[in-house]
């Protein structure tokens, strides 16, 4: 686990962009505070002079500054909420952006270890708990360290003893009570984020298996599981409200205890018309280190939040995107190469491939079948730069992938599976996620060549009909055909066909297979199966050439 200390580096490097804002902030902050020590320590001694009729002559500088405080701390106040919140909106953006930017290049095998509603926490709910961190982690101790000093410089003027003791105070109060609240607060805060995932994951599972858990009568183990999550939420929130209130009376306390302690040490030391400046200054200066308590309080929150998202982004792979390639790939048909590839997905797992070797000839075609868990999908993940080999090498055309970027090797791929999901958007724009700068005639005829051009005319809307999440409103054969499609329309010089008919039944399977083969002549491809079709077979004997892959240890073909 993540200390403490390295997420909170970690987030501080990300506001380096908005330092100089974060900074005029942290004035404005300092300002404000010090705006309302200086009206009540001016309103203060103005009342007493005042009402004792001492020094009237010098009655016309204080009511200016009272003037000028209350005036400025509303303005002060006003530019400091500003700032800081524009900050606070600027990182949460830059949050997001990064999050998703590292999250993106994740292979799937590794973000599997992440139920989907748990990834959907952490994005968005564990995101937005961090945009309290400026506002309650970083800037707090600033402005109370900045105020502190300035208070009890402007105190020590007047009496270096209500200075020494205000000091005191002001510095048990920004350490003893937020240690204890932090003490206090750091596990219910962590238990609420964690069980705030697990009830999205909780909710976002039932939901993906509604059909069969009705089907199977599951429904009332789910609905059990909802209400003990949401139980354990609302009893940690409860405590969390609780904390809230005790450590806000007990803050309330402690500023009232030193307004009086600070009184009675200057008693009988300073003028009496002195003594009221010096209350209310005491009670003024607290403003910055009563927000100290609350935000130790919530820090565990915050930190369980900034290691859920971290978390997810240590499964980068090991072997970094690089985002310039340091060589060019050659135009025309690409040859793929597998030399002596050792490979395997963990360092205590066994090998999933063994010194494997493979050459596709440009514009050839290999089969290559084997059991599951043979290391067929293993081959796209190091072909597409998902996962690096442990040894080895693997090459398009004479090119290492290694001295590509991870953008160049995949653009020559297209990439066809048995799960092609499709988003929840219309048909047209479904099929253009290949190439966004694909015109709507482009579009057409690259469904027209998948054989999917007369069906899409049949739909409501055509072209333009939503096809449900994941592609509720097509068939298994359609989605396989709008994948198709997609790599039509990118026009890659390599296909990769991984298990594409797979969850097809046999005539479905050939007719989509058949379409595929027909629009692959003179690319170059690698095709997995785990048993050939009679349509495979044919292209087999006509073009290609077979490789088994064999348990663990993988020969070359």
């Amino acid at each position: 686990m993540r200390s403490g200390a390295a997420v909170l580096w970690q987030l501080l490097r990300l506001m380096r962009p908005f330092a100089g804002q974060a900074l005029l902030a942290l004035l404005l902050a300092f300002l404000t505070v010090m705006s309302s020590v200086g009206l009540l320590m001016s309103s203060a001694w103005l009342i007493s002079t005042a009402g004792l009729r001492l020094g009237m002559e010098t009655l016309s500088v204080a009511p200016t500054a009272v003037r000028f405080f209350g005036v400025s701390r509303a303005v002060l106040r006003y530019l400091e909420r500003l700032v800081s919140h524009s900050v606070t909106f600027k990182l949460l953006v830059k949050l997001r952006v990064w999050f998703y930017e590292r999250l993106e290049p994740l292979p799937t095998a590794r973000l599997q270890a992440f139920r989907s509603g748990d990834l959907i926490a952490r994005v968005v709910g564990d995101v937005d708990e961090l945009q309290n961190i400026y506002l309650r982690v970083f800037a707090p101790p600033l402005v109370a360290l900045l105020v502190t000093l300035a208070t009890v410089g402007l105190f020590a003027l007047i009496d270096t003893a209500a200075a020494v003791t205000l000091l005191a105070f002001m510095a048990a109060g920004a350490t003893l009570l937020p240690l204890l609240t932090w003490w206090a607060g750091q596990t219910v805060g962590r238990d609420i984020v964690q069980t705030r995932s697990a009830l999205s994951a909780h909710l976002v599972d039932s939901v993906q298996g509604l059909a069969d858990s009705s089907a199977y009568g599951d429904t009332p183990r789910l609905l059990a599981g909802f209400d003990a999550l949401q139980t354990r939420l609302m009893r940690r929130e409860r405590q969390m409200v609780r904390l809230d209130s005790a450590q806000a009376g007990f803050s309330l306390w402690w500023v009232n205890m030193a307004a009086a302690v600070v009184l009675w040490v200057a008693i009988g030391r300073v003028d009496g018309v002195l003594l009221g400046t010096l209350a209310l200054g005491t009670l003024a200066a607290f403003e910055a280190i009563t927000p100290l308590a609350l935000a130790a309080q919530h820090l565990g929150k915050e930190l369980e939040a900034a290691r859920h998202v971290l978390d997810v982004l240590a499964s980068a792979p090991a072997a970094g995107e690089t985002t310039t390639g340091t060589m060019e790939l050659p135009g025309g048909a690409l040859s793929v190469t597998f030399e002596r590839v050792c490979f395997r997905y963990a360092p205590d797992d066994p090998p999933v491939l063994e010194d494997f070797s493979l050459h596709v000839p440009p514009g050839g075609l290999v089969v290559v079948t084997g059991e599951s868990g043979a290391g067929k999908s293993s081959l796209v993940n190091l072909l597409a730069r998902f996962w690096p080999p442990d040894a080895g090498r693997v090459l398009l055309g004479d090119v290492p992938l290694a001295a590509l970027s991870a953008e160049q090797a995949r653009a020559c791929l297209g990439v066809m599976t048995q799960r092609t999901y499709l988003f929840n958007t219309t048909l047209r724009e479904n099929i253009r996620i290949a190439r966004k700068t694909a015109n709507d005639a482009e579009v057409e005829e690259a469904a027209r060549r998948a054989q999917l051009h007369d069906f899409a005319l049949s739909l409501p809307q055509g072209y333009d009909t939503f096809v449900g999440e994941n592609g509720a409103a097509l068939s298994g054969g359609q989605r396989q055909r709008v994948a198709l499609a997609r790599i039509l329309l990118k026009d890659a010089p390599v296909w990769v066909l991984d298990e594409v008919t797979a969850n097809l039944d046999p005539i479905t399977a050939n007719e989509v297979m058949r379409a595929v083969l027909a629009q692959a002549e003179g690319r170059t491809v690698l095709l997995l199966t785990h048993r050939l079709s009679p349509v495979e077979r044919e292209a087999l004997a006509r073009r290609g050439q077979l490789v088994r892959l064999q348990g663990l240890h993988v020969p070359a073909g």
